[in-house]
């Protein structure tokens, strides 16, 4: 198993295109241009982190160049590096915008260690994006030694004697699915770093951290359980939504939000030519409040105006009054095949509904994404005006991860 992980992406990616930004600390902001939310290695040595407001950023790194994200471009060369690693892999796994799995099998007469280093290498050569690369037994370990190899490095290790140097050096949570909470339930039984897991009692981890966990033991002791997907495995949920960029609790604005949501999730289900069975609104506050509110359509639908009736009182249940709220999301479950769904005795006509989605669809996808859009979102024109909030990491399709 291999795993491919591209070197500071997106700092990475403004390179390419800006020669000028090499060797220079460089850190990309967000929608807003609110937060870095990747930067380069000379940035993060200044101590600026993913997720720091730019106000602390520019205190930490005053001589740093701050530029907006462009999610368009990144997908652009991240198809590309796709591309090259399905040249040397016959099943490969788009992992997410900067990362790949793939089934390691050299050519006859060369090593796993020399298709590593040619894979990172061609990469370099076609798109100008260092990677690093890591093969092992398994994909967990695979990401492990990828990893530890960062940055702009190619490692092969599939002898148990080095794979278990390389755990026992290694803690418990740079293992892809083991954070905070799950460290702290294995730490009382003194397993603390990636060796300890592999050590213990199957038994035992399967006890703590369920049958995922379990899956993790068995990768680590070498035995391949999780398999490379080269296609995405149906949605079970589909989500839109994100920071405001400026809080507001004016409940105009916060409808507008609901609205530009609402259409972007609309565009998700009609690309998978699915319904939505439930919608979910959630919105986070300044104060650290959460609202949520949740309903269901009669029947399943993709249908704006359906959907926005169904969404409308699930906003008034998420709303607190007079608090400024900085982040919503909404979210479709209950996700039926189009064409399957049961009709309704009073379901509006739809010949008249979906033709004006599929005008909408038309002139959109000539003239721009959101040349027509409900007049709700007026009050967002500044962020309409801004082409860097017409295309985000959730538009790219077909990753399986965030």
């Amino acid at each position: 198993m291999g795993h491919l992980d591209a070197d500071c992406f997106y700092v990475s990616a403004e390179r390419v295109r800006d020669e000028f930004l090499r060797d220079k600390a460089v850190g990309v902001l967000g929608n807003q241009g609110a937060c870095v939310i990747a930067k380069s290695y000379e940035m993060k040595a200044a101590g600026v982190g993913t997720g720091m407001p730019i106000w602390e950023a520019l205190v930490k790194c005053p001589t740093g160049i701050y530029v907006k994200r462009d999610f368009r471009w990144y997908e652009v060369l991240s198809r590309l590096m796709l591309d090259v690693v399905r040249e040397l892999s016959p099943r490969v796994e788009y992992y997410s915008i900067d990362e790949f799995f793939f089934l390691a099998g050299p050519a006859r007469g060369r090593t796993f260690q020399e298709l590593a280093v040619a894979l990172r290498d061609r990469i370099w050569e076609r798109v100008r994006v260092p990677v690093t690369v890591g093969i092992a037994r398994t994909r967990t370990l695979a990401k492990l030694i990828s990893d530890s190899a960062k940055p702009f490095g190619a490692w092969a290790v599939l002898d148990p004697e080095a794979e278990a140097k390389l755990l026992a050096d290694r803690p418990v949570t740079e293992i892809t699915g083991i954070a905070g909470r799950r460290a702290a339930r294995l730490a009382p039984w003194g397993i603390r770093t990636c060796l300890d897991l592999a050590r213990a009692d199957r038994r035992l981890v399967r006890a703590l951290l369920t049958a995922s966990g379990e899956a993790l033991w068995w990768e680590l002791n070498g035995d391949p359980v999780q398999p490379i997907h080269p296609q995405r495995p149906l949605h079970k949920a589909l989500s839109r939504g994100g920071s405001f960029g400026e809080a507001t609790s004016d409940p105009v604005v916060l409808y507008a939000w609901l609205v530009r949501n609402l259409e972007r999730l609309i565009e998700e289900l009609e690309f998978h030519a699915v319904c939505a069975g439930r919608l979910t609104v959630w919105v986070a506050y300044k104060d650290g409040r959460v609202g949520v509110g949740q309903a269901a359509p009669l029947v399943p639908s993709d249908r704006f105006d359906i959907l926005l009736d169904t969404a409308r009182p699930c906003l008034r249940r998420a709303w607190v009054p007079r608090v400024p709220a900085a982040r919503m999301h909404l979210i479709a479950e209950r996700l039926t095949p189009k064409g399957r769904r049961p009709l309704g005795l009073f379901d509006p006509p739809a010949d008249r509904a979906e033709a004006i989605a599929r005008l909408k669809r038309e002139v959109n996808a000539r003239h721009g994404r959101f040349v027509l859009r409900s007049g709700a979102t007026l009050p967002l024109a500044a962020i309409y005006r801004d082409t860097a909030n017409e295309y985000d990491i959730c538009d790219v399709r077909g990753k399986i991860c965030f």
